[in-house]
């Protein structure tokens, strides 16, 4: 009995075999070609992916050097108004200073004028009120005889007046 265990039967054998053989053309129409179909179906799919992200990351690439571009020009239209701006600014400042300058010139040289107009009129004004103490002095010396006690109580009254009128 434990010999039937160990022992090889031929028909056994040969049964198995042609089960395996069936299983195996069974599968290989039914199993492995689909299957060989769909691995085919998805490395094409991978292919196409990696062929469109080159295709993508060249696009990408373009793109970024004319981005790169559009900035750099920009930059240095950016560069350009600035510095037209900063002309036109000191330009303007210079304008400006020149033109208050010729302002306080003329107001300078109105006020100068402005100066020696007032100068007049005080030495006019002074000259009037001399004149016209000059004038009462002298009709008080005309209407009498001056003594040397009297010729220096009036200068002392002169210069006394002439003080009180400032």
């Amino acid at each position: 009995m434990f010999e039937s265990f160990i022992g090889i039967d031929f028909w056994t054998a040969f049964f198995i075999l042609l089960n395996t053989l069936a299983i195996f053309l069974v599968a290989k129409k039914y199993l492995i070609g689909p299957v060989r179909v769909i691995i085919e179906t998805r490395q094409k799919e991978i292919d196409d992916m990696y062929e469109n992200a080159g295709t993508a990351k060249e696009e990408a690439m373009a793109m970024k050097e004319e981005y790169l571009k559009k900035l750099n020009d920009a930059q240095a239209t950016s560069d350009k108004i600035v510095k037209e701006a900063v002309a036109r600014g000191q330009k303007r400042e210079e304008e400006i200073i020149e033109k208050a300058s010729k302002e306080a010139s003329q107001i300078l040289l109105k006020a100068q004028d402005d100066i020696q107009l007032e100068k007049k009129k005080a030495v006019n004004e002074a000259k009037d009120e001399i004149s016209d103490m000059a004038l009462a002095i002298a009709g008080k010396v005309v209407g009498r005889e001056l003594k040397a006690q009297d010729q220096a109580e009036m200068i002392d009254r002169f210069i006394d007046e002439l003080g009180d009128n400032k």
